[in-house]
């Protein structure tokens, strides 16, 4: 199979920036409005979280997980894999990092394809057999070749910002301005409100697709759709057998992970990715494509 530019992607990648981008002007100029003598520390605080979350992205996500960067000598068979698989997708060989936990998940991070990283649990190694791990190594390749991890990690930037200030209203000293009127506070909070839903929902858009996209370049890298299938299955069915607490201290990396942590109705609703039972039927679209 021969690798094509997911132009869907890149066309809602554009999209959704575009979209948080006229969102965040807005949301800086209500604040400016009713914060007029604030605006600047609130712009400076922005702009180094934003920097921070740009620059150290990878580092947190790693850190935030748990994952530690292993060498060859740790674990020689799994850097083998993910050289021949940066290889066959035309990418520098990613930093591989493996979380000891027993949720069976994998995420990759990075601004760029030269500063990314790949890592995996303990959990999904001793579930997945040799081929279904390749296609899960293979999907997060295949965000990183399609450059969303770096757009993911932009995007999630005004959401945080405004679900800050909608927890934490009262730091803008709400009370303090206009000789102790609350009503700039209010205002403030619901804008925050109102962004943080608009983001959330623009957010979740993108990262279905993304899931897709991914899920098509894993098959393409290895050539085998069939085994990624088997992984997601394999990976969704395990997810019910893992204590809580492991799920919760990971809910926060869904939008990162090859299958998200959820549960109940609202949690599918409001998923980052597609259900396990729609990729899976895509990918035997594909094996079936590739048979004929």
């Amino acid at each position: 199979m021969e690798w094509k530019t997911d132009w869907g992607l890149r066309g809602r990648m554009f999209l959704t920036m575009f979209l948080l981008f006229a969102l965040y002007i807005v949301f800086v100029g209500a604040m400016a409005a009713f914060f007029p003598t604030r605006i600047l520390p609130i712009l400076v605080v922005m702009t180094l979280f934003l920097g921070a979350q740009f620059l150290f992205s990878d580092k947190l996500a790693l850190w935030s997980m748990g994952a530690k960067e292993v060498s060859e000598e740790e674990y020689p068979e799994l850097h083998a894999m993910v050289s021949r698989l940066s290889q066959q997708a035309d990418l520098p060989k990613p930093k591989i990092a493996v979380a000891d936990s027993r949720v069976p998940n994998a995420f990759a991070t990075g601004k760029s394809p030269s500063s990314s990283a790949v890592a995996v649990t303990t959990g999904i190694m001793r579930t997945l057999n040799e081929d279904e791990l390749e296609g899960v190594l293979a999907h997060e390749l295949a965000h990183i070749k399609n450059r969303d991890v770096m757009v993911m990690t932009i995007a999630s930037f005004l959401s945080t910002i405004a679900f800050v200030v909608v927890r934490w209203g009262w730091l803008f000293g709400g009370g303090r301005e206009r000789g102790g009127n609350q009503a700039p506070v209010i205002v403030a909070i619901l804008a925050s409100l109102a962004v943080w839903i608009v983001s959330f929902l623009l957010i979740r858009a993108l990262s279905r697709y993304r899931e897709y996209s991914a899920d098509r370049g894993g098959a393409v890298i290895t050539g085998k759709p069939s085994a990624l299938a088997s992984a997601l299955l394999k990976i969704s069915g395990r997810m019910d057998q893992v204590p809580k607490e492991d799920l919760r201290d990971q809910a926060e990396m869904n939008a990162f992970f090859i299958i998200p942590i959820k549960s109940g109705i609202v949690g599918r609703l409001f998923s980052t990715h597609p259900s396990t039972e729609k990729r899976v039927e895509r990918l035997r679209e594909l094996e079936r494509e590739l048979e004929t």
